[in-house]
């Protein structure tokens, strides 16, 4: 009877460790920000380029971006199954924002802070289409609407300003239902994405940072 419950107490640890290891696993990590990986990203650049500087704190490793009057973003092509995986969760901050522009328009495009997941749906990147998570500084959480310069790329509000600047956020949000709500699109698979902050319409400077970039499946 010991031996029996011995034997029993075992597996149910076993099943334990199989399943806390496959939770765990289930979270895909999308940028480590450190020296090696910041040498092989893809820098996409609007106008001038944003500086990017690797830091870390109590939370792991961040990468620091300022911008003035620029912008480039860095990205990395990467395959994530939204079936699997279709939470992003993000844990970003801004320090210095861009208050009083008007984002939704080519003048006052800029964010200090800005995620895109990118779908290929064509053979060139202009006929991709995209989600742009943003930290805007003057619109509400939750507020939507198509990038001025593409239709295929539509800005979503999930952090201000207006509620935390200069204040460490974590947002998370369904990618695989937002490409539905906002493109009409069923997307099973992402093939990509890309950090930016850009300034090049206002003519304004930004500091923001980013960090703890990762997929989750609830």
């Amino acid at each position: 009877m010991v031996i029996l419950m011995l034997k029993s107490f075992k597996f149910s640890c076993l099943i334990f460790f199989i399943f806390s290891f496959n939770l765990k696993a289930e979270n895909i990590t999308i940028f480590d920000f450190t020296d090696d990986e910041l040498k092989t990203l893809k820098v996409r650049k609007v106008k001038g380029k944003t500086t990017w500087t690797l830091g870390s704190n109590e939370n792991g490793n961040y990468i620091k971006a300022e911008a003035e009057g620029a912008g480039s973003g860095l990205g990395k092509e990467i395959l994530i199954d939204l079936n699997k995986t279709p939470f992003i969760n993000i844990t970003w901050k801004v320090e210095k924002d861009l208050s009083g522009i008007l984002e939704n328009t080519k003048k006052g495009h800029d964010f200090a802070a800005r995620v895109f997941v990118v779908k290929k749906t064509g053979a060139t990147a202009l006929s991709n289409r995209a989600v742009n998570y943003v930290f805007s500084s003057n619109n509400s959480i939750d507020e939507t609407w198509r990038s001025p310069y593409t239709k295929k790329s539509i800005d979503y509000v999930l952090a201000t300003t207006k509620n935390n600047l200069n204040e460490w956020v974590t947002v998370k949000a369904n990618v695989k239902e937002d490409f539905k709500r906002l493109h009409d699109l069923d997307v099973n698979e992402l093939d990509g994405l890309a950090i930016m902050s850009d300034t090049d319409n206002s003519k304004m400077k930004s500091i923001a940072y980013f960090q703890n970039i990762y997929f989750s499946s609830q």
